[in-house]
């Protein structure tokens, strides 16, 4: 049924009550939101996004127990968008049904302000029909959803009080206007039709300006690059505004040469927001945590016997054999380590060999050495992408041609001792068609921690 905000009597005839209690967070999800926010740069976000994660993982606990027969897609969801995530105090694009949800976690409404995420109130592409508000009890292991209110009371409400914005991105809202009834919200979204809450249509010219931000974001490299400076103390909101909708549109990835220019800002803003996997380590037979969080195995030195070598993946020895015929060595002093990626339904082996060197003028440089293999006697799929990107936009592409049953992919490239590359690997899912891809974090080369 519709609902009409001045019809409370329609709304109490169909009122009944649904436990709020709290919601305990399992295990797994408590180690998923350690990893959610392990892949944020800025140290101060870490834990904010910790809780949004966890807030998010309850809120989906308790539609389930409430309502088991609302469908609900996290797909979208900002959080699980290092790049987004690190720019938004919140979790937007969460859809229950027909309807679209942001969520804050935050302590008790007994505060005096609530605090809700500004890209999510002036933003299109990320304005919900509910903000709701989780309290999120870390040491409890539990979370507990405490109100919510809807877009069209919040605009109705920051005009009235004529609320300003806050310098941090943020909007702060008096505690007394969130509905405290949590229940209410699982009515809503049972029996109200999406269509009666107005959300503002997204424009169509975003792609206007993305070379002016593309270049003023270049310019403040340094400053974005420190993990200890809010990016709000860096960025005004217009850039990040900009930021934020361009990174939108370049999520659905197309092949004409406007995304290829959506594809070089989101590859800048992941160089800029994601904490860097530093390679350097390698030659000290160390791995740093992100690393080992996320797999990557550390292969013997290249000075060891070619057993040592074959003892850690036969497929390996067989392409470093095959590389040789084309004239790239690896030296001795090198070092390499290997994870499993997997895309769609498909598994494959990543390797990553990298050695510093002296280039022209003596200038010391790193090579990266990449390579991306089937499982051992079989070969790629077509159409099969490993890409390799730096702050500048895309620098080398290797793809499975129709006709060539590769076995592996590979690049090679050097860079200097600042830089950072980003490696991705997409296909096409052989059941939907869409484009399916995996980001790595940057890979970086510092000799010491």
């Amino acid at each position: 049924m519709s609902y009409s905000p001045n019809n409370s009597t329609e709304f109490s005839l169909d009122f009944t009550t649904v436990p709020t209690e709290a919601i305990a967070l399992l295990p797994e999800q408590i180690e998923s939101a350690v990893k959610i926010s392990s892949a944020i740069q800025n140290i101060d976000q870490q834990w904010l996004i910790y809780l949004n994660s966890l807030a998010l993982f309850g809120f989906v606990e308790w539609v389930n127990e409430c309502a088991p027969e609302l469908s609900i897609n996290q797909a979208k969801c900002s959080i699980l968008n290092p790049t987004i995530a690190n720019l938004i105090p919140g979790v937007c694009n969460l859809e229950v049904g027909d309807f679209k949800v942001c969520l804050v976690a935050q302590g008790s409404l007994d505060d005096r302000e609530i605090s809700l995420p500004r890209a999510a109130i002036e933003l299109p592409e990320f304005i919900p029909h509910f903000y709701v508000i989780v309290d999120v009890k870390e040491e409890y292991e539990q979370a507990i959803v405490k109100g919510f209110i809807r877009y069209d009371k919040l605009t109705q409400l920051i005009a009235e009080l004529n609320l300003q914005p806050n310098l941090d991105w943020t909007y702060s809202i008096p505690s007394s206007c969130i509905e405290n009834q949590a229940e209410r919200l699982i009515l809503y979204l049972r029996c109200l039709t999406a269509t009666a809450i107005s959300l503002p249509e997204i424009p169509g010219d975003r792609l206007e300006n993305l070379a002016s931000i593309q270049a003023e974001i270049s310019s403040l490299l340094n400053s974005l690059e420190s993990p200890n400076i809010p990016l709000w103390e860096v960025l005004t909101w217009q850039q990040l505004a900009s930021i934020l909708t361009l990174e939108v549109a370049a999520i659905d990835e197309t092949e004409n040469e406007e995304e290829s220019a959506l594809t070089n800002l989101d590859s800048l803003l992941q160089i800029l927001t994601r904490p860097a996997l530093n390679v350097g380590l390698w030659l000290q037979d160390k791995m740093d945590e992100l690393a080992q969080n996320l797999s990557w195995i550390l292969m013997p030195a290249f000075a060891t016997s070619p057993a040592a070598l074959r003892s850690t993946t036969e497929e390996f020895e067989v392409i470093v054999s095959d590389l040789s015929n084309f004239g790239i060595e690896i030296p001795s002093h090198a070092r390499g380590a290997y994870q499993k990626i997997k895309l769609s339904d498909r598994q494959f082996n990543l390797y990553a060999v990298t050695w510093p060197f002296l280039a022209e003028n003596n200038v010391p440089e790193w090579m990266l050495l990449l390579i991306l293999g089937a499982n051992y006697g079989n070969t790629l799929p077509t159409g099969l992408k490993l890409r390799v990107s730096d702050s500048t936009g895309l620098l080398v592409q290797r793809k499975v041609g129709p006709n060539s049953p590769d076995n592996y992919l590979y690049i090679q490239i050097a860079g200097a001792w600042d830089e950072r590359f980003l490696v991705t690997v997409s296909l096409r899912d052989r059941e939907t068609g869409q484009n399916v891809s995996l980001t790595l974090p940057p890979f970086t080369f510092r000799m010491q921690q």
